[in-house]
């Protein structure tokens, strides 16, 4: 039988007060593997294929990020055929806070 968790608790994984170890009780094997993994997935082979990449997010009206998720996910790259894949993805954007001052 599961523990209830404290009335305060939100049910959630601990944050900033976490005094463990980074993979917390699962395998640490498995977590630094799908970090190095991680990282290498979004650093670019070379300069040349991240402004491509740059490029053709700008052609759609995306970030660099954005892109790049898509084709990590979708394995493909988005063109201005794609506009019913774009537009849903930039109404998935956090909304970004609104300045008076700009």
């Amino acid at each position: 039988m599961p523990r209830m968790p404290k009335r305060n608790h939100n049910g959630g994984p601990p944050l900033d007060d976490y005094k463990g170890p980074a993979w917390g009780k699962g395998d640490p094997h498995r977590f630094i593997h799908w970090r190095s993994a991680q990282k290498a997935a979004w650093k670019p082979k070379s300069r040349d294929i991240a402004l491509f990449r740059l490029a053709k997010a700008e052609a759609v009206g995306l970030t660099y990020e954005e892109y790049t998720l898509e084709l990590l996910e979708r394995g493909r790259h988005l063109n201005a055929d794609d506009g019913g894949r774009v537009d849903e993805i930039k109404r998935s954007r956090k909304r970004r806070r609104f300045s008076h001052f700009d």
